[in-house]
């Protein structure tokens, strides 16, 4: 995946973690600094979800759209396991390095 440009699939939460905000973007980084500034109006800054608690990588950006739509109709439960199996402790996942290299 490495050759090719990558995209990501993510889930952002408030600080009591009862929203998820799921997300598809080209840039992580730039993506989730929006979040915790708000930038902009709508489900993001009204609920104040500013927290990377899940992300995975893909490879042509279809693939993470067909995802992220998919994602988003699922069921509360099944995204909590989804995040729980590689983020047990909900930590956000910006402050950790190398922050958007999963592969």
């Amino acid at each position: 995946m490495s050759s090719m440009k990558v995209s990501y699939v993510y889930i952002e939460t408030n600080y009591d973690k009862s929203v998820f905000y799921t997300g598809v973007t080209s840039d992580i980084h730039k993506r989730h600094y929006q979040h915790q500034v708000g930038t902009y109006n709508g489900f993001s800054s009204k609920y104040h979800t500013k927290y990377l608690v899940w992300y995975d990588v893909f490879s042509p950006i279809t693939e993470a759209i067909k995802f992220e739509k998919r994602l988003k109709r699922w069921r509360r439960s099944w995204k909590i396991e989804l995040i729980e199996k590689t983020n047990p402790e909900w930590l956000d996942l910006s402050t950790n390095e190398p922050f958007g290299r999963r592969e």
